[in-house]
């Protein structure tokens, strides 16, 4: 039975979902789920969880992310990418040097009016169901974090290379809209590139083709890092005998003496049993990872 973590380098054009229904296919299981979804037309780092570890997804989910995104001037579109319908275009006559004058004001905590082609919620229908139709609703704004907003290079004549780390529920191509409208001449993004999320990062990642490969040759838990991965910078501890017993059977465990903290926690065998958490004599689970 597989458990684990798979990072994908997600194709462009397919959907998180659409990778996610690929591994069912070629693990046989039907407990698989991602962390942080990514637009179609972006590529990059996609954390799937498989498995007994798509308990970790909860986690996972909220952490902070890094993006390599194209920036072009000059177009507006209704979806705030080149995927979408050219409203305007408009001649670009800013430089690199105004561009990253722009930048500053977009950097910390911000707020995000969310597209309308997103699937943001509004009395129950997704605002991407509503803009199919030719409605626009009003949306509150959100607020987002981002913790880096750099150029990284210029592309081509009013394209530019941005390096973007923000949290979670931030939409990049809102950012690349928004500072185009703040350069007066509009903009899109026109590629986008996720190189982190949930702690993972590219240099970690396989292709689907890797993916299918060690399927097709009856071994594709290979590529499977074990779930305790992602939960690498806690401390551990294991336990032995009674004590693994309880914590088996949801009991708290006493450990007199144990710093307060989060721990992951280990069997006797070497299992990763649960994350726990210690208030300095008992360990309490937060989440379970053995199989019942």
């Amino acid at each position: 039975m597989a458990n684990g973590i798979l990072v994908i380098d997600k194709p462009q054009g397919w959907t998180s979902m659409d990778v996610c229904a690929k591994l069912r296919g070629m693990f046989h299981e039907k407990r698989v789920g991602h962390a942080g979804t990514l637009d179609p037309m972006a590529t990059g780092v996609l954390p799937v969880f498989i498995g007994r570890a798509t308990r970790a997804v909860e986690f996972a989910a909220g952490s902070d992310k890094e993006y390599i995104a194209g920036l072009r001037l000059g177009v507006v579109t209704n979806t705030q990418d080149m995927t979408g319908e050219v409203l305007e275009t408009r001649p670009v006559t800013v430089t690199q040097a105004d561009l990253e004058a722009a930048l500053p004001r977009f950097r910390g905590d911000i707020e995000q009016v969310p597209p309308m082609f997103s699937a943001v919620k509004r009395d129950g229908k997704k605002l991407y169901e509503l803009a199919r139709k030719g409605r626009e609703v009003e949306r509150a704004p959100r607020p987002v974090t981002i913790h880096t907003l750099e150029v990284v290079r210029r592309i081509a004549p009013g394209e530019y290379e941005l390096r973007v780390v923000c949290s979670k529920g931030t939409y990049v191509r809102t950012l690349c809209h928004d500072v185009g409208q703040a350069l007066g001449c509009g903009g899109a993004m026109s590629s986008l590139r996720r190189t982190r999320a949930a702690g993972f990062t590219l240099e970690q990642s396989v292709t689907l083709e890797a993916v299918q490969a060690a399927a097709d040759g009856g071994r594709p838990g290979s590529l499977l890092l074990p779930v305790d991965a992602y939960f690498s910078d806690y401390p551990a501890i294991t336990l032995s005998g009674g004590k693994e017993k309880r914590l088996r059977n949801g009991a708290a465990v006493a450990l007199p003496g144990a710093t307060p903290g989060d721990y992951r926690v280990y069997g006797e065998g070497g299992a990763f049993l649960a994350l726990c958490r210690s208030d300095g004599e008992n360990l309490t689970t937060i989440k379970s990872f053995f199989e019942v």
